[in-house]
């Protein structure tokens, strides 16, 4: 394999193992975040489920469980487009080191 487009594809590997580092440290933070509200909307479910008064029911939901809810639904959702992209990356990582060995092999 000529030198320079080893270099090229070298380049580009890197460029990609950044990418993909960057989208890594945004997927452990949200995998954080998503078990925090996973917790939080669990916990409101579970006092809802043994408060009698319909008044603090109402009360929780609204302020507490709903928001909750929904944080930990987009937080879901997120999370599944930042697994995707992680694995889109992955494959050009190992597309580029598949072709930097088969042409070395050639060679």
């Amino acid at each position: 394999m000529q030198t320079y487009v080893k270099n090229s594809l070298l380049e580009w590997k890197e460029e990609m193992l950044k990418q993909k580092k960057e989208i890594d440290d945004e997927y452990e933070k949200v995998k954080s975040d998503l078990q925090l509200y996973s917790i939080k909307f669990s916990i409101t479910k579970q006092v809802i489920q043994s408060t009698i008064n319909d008044e603090i029911i109402d009360n929780i939901k609204e302020s507490y469980h709903k928001p909750y809810e929904e944080k930990f639904n987009e937080l879901k959702q997120y999370i599944k487009e930042l697994d995707e992209k992680r694995k889109v990356f992955q494959m050009f990582v190992d597309k580029i080191d598949k072709v930097s060995e088969t042409e070395m092999m050639e060679k």
